[in-house]
Formats: C-alpha cells, structure tokens, sequence
C-alpha cells in the first residue's frame, strides 16, 4: 500500500525512513494562520488534519490504495504558544523564554486513508525541561543556524539537544512526528506494508 508524507520537513521523512518505511513526499501548503481563542492541541489538530486531506483530495481519483500522514508541531512555553522563529530576534527571544524551564511539545498527526475518506487523528505530548542558557550559548546556537527552521528554536536531534535536561514522553514528538504513534494509528487504520517494507 501506498504511503504519503504531507511535509516538507527533512526530520520527519528521516525518522519514517530510518524506521524502515518507504514513502513519498509530497509537502501540503495550507494557512497556518492560528484562529481566535484556538488552544495549542487544536491548532496542531486542525492543520494536520487539513495537510493530510489536502494530499488525500489530489489522490483520490487515481484509484490506488493509499495513506496520507499529516503533522505540525508546536512549542508551548507557560501561555506562549512557539512555531518556527521568524528572524534571529525571534528565535533568541524563544530561547529566552524556554531557558531554565519546563515546556511543551504537541504534535498533531493526521491519517487519511485515500480510497475512503476515513481520517485518524491524534496530538501528541512531551515535556521538555532545559537547562538555564547564558546569553553566549544562546549567541553561540545561533550562530549554527540550527533554529530557525524548528519550532521552539531548538532541534534535540542536533546541537540543541545539549540543552535539554530531561524529557517526559516521546524523544521523536520533539523531533516532530511520534514514530510509535504514526505507526500504530496507520496499522488501526488498515495500512500494511508492502513486500520488503517495515511489518507489523
């Protein structure tokens, strides 16, 4: 059966990759726009889910047995709630703002089985505790360039995971897709691999 990444991010195809998965990628451009009043787990939700249909809609008249994973993930720090930086302003003020402190990661997944229309959906969460950061490490990872492409600022996979002190849930929702998460959902939901693919 066919299988679908609705993403452009590297992360997410490395940790389906690695995990022996044979996919494509076929990123979805939605609004990212947060609506009024909207909570964390929500957002995520929703623009999972609207990646994930997107890619299912364009497929559905090619008549193949298909599933569409979709994700997003954010950052929440007490009431801020963290995408990716927008300037390196942007992203020391992020860092700042998780420096010494315990934070949120939420990913929501979406799973859309092409051929039916039926979707799975799901927000995952870890706590996230880093250490307290000095205005020169701060300086100093930003001068490697590694945030600003990750929300929150900080990759744990790179020199970012210096920072981290401990975490409580899943190491590859930090990364940005819950690797034990995605594959049991895409098994509830009738996806198998194909000969020589990851089985269950």
């Amino acid at each position: 059966m066919k299988l679908i990444l609705a993403s452009a991010s590297p992360r997410r195809a490395e940790i389906l990759r690695d995990a022996g998965f044979t996919f494509e990628v076929i990123p979805a451009h939605v609004d990212e726009t947060r609506l009024p009043r909207e909570s964390a787990a929500d957002y995520v939700s929703r623009l999972a889910s609207c990646k994930a249909r997107l890619v299912a809609q364009s497929h559905a008249t090619k008549k193949e047995k298909a599933f569409v994973i979709g994700a997003d993930t954010v950052v929440v720090a007490g009431r801020h709630i963290l995408g990716k930086p927008a300037d390196a302003a942007d992203a020391r003020r992020i860092l700042r703002l998780l420096s010494g402190k315990i934070h949120k990661v939420l990913t929501g997944v979406s799973v859309v089985d092409v051929s039916s229309g039926k979707e799975a959906r799901h927000v995952e969460t870890t706590r996230v505790q880093f250490l307290r950061l000095s205005e020169t490490d701060i300086r100093d990872y930003l001068a490697t360039r590694e945030p600003f492409d990750k929300a929150g600022a900080y990759g744990i996979q790179g020199t970012g995971g210096r920072f981290v002190r401990r975490i409580e849930g899943c190491y590859f929702n930090v990364m940005g897709l819950p690797l034990s998460r995605v594959w049991t959902m895409l098994r509830d939901c009738g996806w198998r691999a194909s000969s020589g693919e990851t089985k269950s």
